[in-house]
């Protein structure tokens, strides 16, 4: 059986390739652009894996991975891809 993964990050292509190459390598993926949508899924849904944008539009990914560790004790995996100027 396939591990059921999911993804949040609101920047689509991001989100987008991140999908692809879970499903190429057969896993069962779960997409969202928002936090909202996302802690939906993981109320509903039986997750293995979680890979969370720090910075979302919404809800803040330690916020939602807050929310996954009071009731769930599937990995967790934090990304950003913000920019710094030196």
């Amino acid at each position: 059986m396939a591990a059921n993964i999911l993804i949040v990050d609101d920047e689509q292509a991001i989100a987008d390739l991140v999908e692809i190459y879970l499903k190429n390598e057969n896993y069962n993926v779960f997409k969202f652009y928002n936090g909202k949508d996302a802690l939906n899924c993981i109320e509903n849904e039986k997750l293995d894996l979680a890979i969370l944008d720090i910075m979302l539009s919404d809800v803040d990914g330690f916020s939602i991975c807050q929310q996954i560790r009071e009731k769930h004790n599937f990995p967790v995996i934090m990304l950003t891809a913000k920019e710094e100027e030196i």
